[in-house]
């Protein structure tokens, strides 16, 4: 076996070096972000739907740290950032992944400066961080509804209750 990495490990990228490789990305350009800490079928329809909207997907993860503050339970993450962010790379639809340790990733939508911001169903558009400043630039900014009620949350519940 070989020791080098799978080629979908460099869709993944340090915040330092998201103009250069945004440079490299087609047109237009659509932004989400997210814990995604055990990926589910929600999660990767809803993936392939934003992806649709564009020509490329870059995806904001949240880091540890920014997990734990999001007050989603003590046993979050459950997976760490490198772990999440490589199942994301892994996946066709998506074009870069990066994270965030803030609260929010309006620091890396600014970065970006997408052509079009998507979040879940459960966030109104107005709400959608990031909403602001990306119709400012003419951007659009979508909330997609959920096709599969999937919830990480939800998955640790039942996994608490066996």
């Amino acid at each position: 076996m070989s020791d080098t990495a799978p080629a979908f490990e460099a869709k993944i990228t340090a915040p330092g070096d998201l103009a250069e490789r945004i440079a490299l990305l087609p047109r237009p350009l659509v932004f989400t972000n997210g814990c995604f800490d055990i990926l589910h079928r929600g999660h990767v329809t809803y993936l392939a739907q934003a992806r649709a909207l564009g020509a490329s997907l870059m995806v904001a993860v949240n880091s540890d740290a920014s997990v734990k503050r999001l007050g989603k339970g003590d046993d979050r993450p459950v997976n760490p950032l490198a772990d999440r962010m490589a199942l994301l790379a892994s996946l066709e639809c998506v074009s870069l992944v990066t994270w965030f340790d803030e609260d929010t990733p309006l620091q890396r939508i600014l970065d970006c400066r997408p052509d079009v911001l998507v979040k879940g169903g459960d966030w109104p558009v107005e709400k959608i961080v990031g909403y602001r400043e990306v119709t400012d630039w003419s951007g659009s900014v979508h909330s997609l509804p959920f096709i599969h009620e999937r919830s990480t949350t939800a998955l640790m519940d039942k996994i608490r209750r066996l």
